[in-house]
């Protein structure tokens, strides 16, 4: 029968005896098998051989295609599925395929409304607060914010918590245990949201928005502190424009008045009013490219090019609109898209009475009326009103071609200019 092997101590069942011996070691803290370099011991005899690559540096599994070396066999696994474009893990509602299992797990929240459409008539509020809930349980647990209630509590140390998969995490604190590794590098969490975190990382993404200035962030606690520099931001009017800046970015807006330019590249004698724009402009004769991409070892002289390149290699939108079925590579987007059905639009323009759902938007479609222009280039000092527009005439000056053919691997500096070279392909096809 199946999971017929249940745990004495927490209820959990297993399929297989070896796997109840295996996980009732969490319990009793047991670990027989220790690493002959450091004495660090571990529960199970599989985590103790991976922790061994460590002191080796051994990556014995290496890429027949591009030679990358990896130290498990789950890392090269994954990696190969880069080079072949396969999609592996598909979903069971609507057969839409991954080439990573958490792209599907976060593709597969979208159906989740879908499923349970009687959830979406009845929602329950909260007494206390008027919160509203999908669900009992999801209403229940909320209430113990309000009741302080903690009834589950950890057999190790008695510590008290408002929700089971709390004391769960917790027990791994204990234990050590981290069965949340990620597919890409060694590194292991004890929990899922912890993983999650990480793999930003590697993907670069940057979820979490600010609706003021369209700063992104890779972490929710960063966005909240980045909040507060606008809620204790003072805006000073500039003597010379009448425009107001925060005391900080005074400081920079100034120098445009005085034209003073004190940081002077040793090679070609242009200056800059600012010290990191003359590093970016160094290397336009150095061609040195800092942001290197893991899988494929193109190169990129800006953080931001290598970001779009990584979505070449994955080709996924996990984020899908509930509304309409689009999908998007990132929650920004998502975000962004979703007031296109809501219609929601607080910021309205004082010259034109035009209204815009975020204050980004806002700020933009004012320099139309204000003509500003505050992206400019530090090689040929052109003008832009957004910074989207300085990116692509940078490339005029740096030969970046970030835009990748899937047919023939040709390059383009624009995406303007690959979606026009797609359409050969499509002629071709025909």
């Amino acid at each position: 029968m199946e999971n017929s092997y249940a745990c004495d101590l927490c209820s959990q069942a297993f399929s297989q005896p070896q796997y109840l011996k295996t996980h009732l070691l969490t319990h009793t803290i047991e670990k027989p098998f220790v690493c002959q370099i450091c004495c660090k011991a571990f529960s199970r005899k599989q985590t103790l051989k991976l922790h061994g690559l460590t002191h080796a540096e051994e990556k014995p599994f290496s890429c027949d295609i591009c030679n990358k070396a990896f130290s498990r066999k789950e890392h090269l696994k994954t990696h190969l599925l880069t080079h072949t474009q396969e999609k592996p893990y598909a979903c069971d509602v609507c057969q839409k395929a991954f080439s990573l299992r958490h792209h599907l797990k976060s593709h597969q929240f979208t159906h989740t409304k879908e499923m349970f459409p009687l959830q979406k008539k009845d929602p329950l509020a909260c007494d206390v607060c008027n919160k509203s809930f999908y669900g009992k349980s999801s209403l229940k647990t909320h209430l113990r914010t309000h009741t302080k209630e903690k009834p589950f509590a950890c057999d190790i140390c008695n510590k008290t918590f408002s929700q089971r998969a709390h004391v769960t995490a917790h027990v791994r604190t204990h234990t050590k245990e981290k069965p949340f590794a990620c597919d890409m590098c060694d590194k292991a969490f004890n929990e899922k949201s912890h993983l999650k975190r990480h793999f930003r990382i590697h993907t670069k993404e940057k979820p979490f928005v600010c609706d003021i200035c369209g700063k992104a962030v890779s972490e929710r606690s960063s966005l909240k502190k980045h909040f507060l520099t606008h809620a204790e931001e003072k805006l000073i009017v500039c003597d010379i424009c009448n425009k107001a800046f925060s005391r900080k970015d005074l400081k920079g807006h100034l120098l445009t008045h005085r034209k003073e330019k004190p940081y002077e590249c040793d090679i070609c004698k242009k200056t800059f009013s600012h010290r990191y724009k003359m590093m970016v402009h160094l290397r336009t004769h150095t061609k040195e490219k800092p942001f290197a991409c893991d899988m494929c070892d193109k190169a990129f002289s800006e953080k931001s090019s290598l970001r779009k390149h990584l979505l070449t290699h994955t080709k996924e939108k996990p984020f899908a609109c509930e509304m309409c079925d689009r999908e998007f590579s990132t929650m920004w987007h998502l975000r962004r898209h979703l007031f296109t059905h809501t219609k929601e639009k607080l910021y309205a323009c004082d010259i034109c009475n035009k209204a815009f759902s975020l204050h980004f938007d806002l700020k933009r479609h004012l320099r139309r009326h204000t003509k500003e222009k505050p992206y400019s280039c530090d090689i040929c000092s052109k003008a832009y009103t957004e910074r989207a527009n300085l990116k692509k005439h940078f490339r005029t000056h740096t030969e970046e071609k970030p835009f990748v053919c899937d047919f023939c691997g040709e390059n383009f500096s624009y995406q303007s200019v690959l979606k026009t070279h797609l359409l050969a392909h499509a002629v071709e096809n025909e």
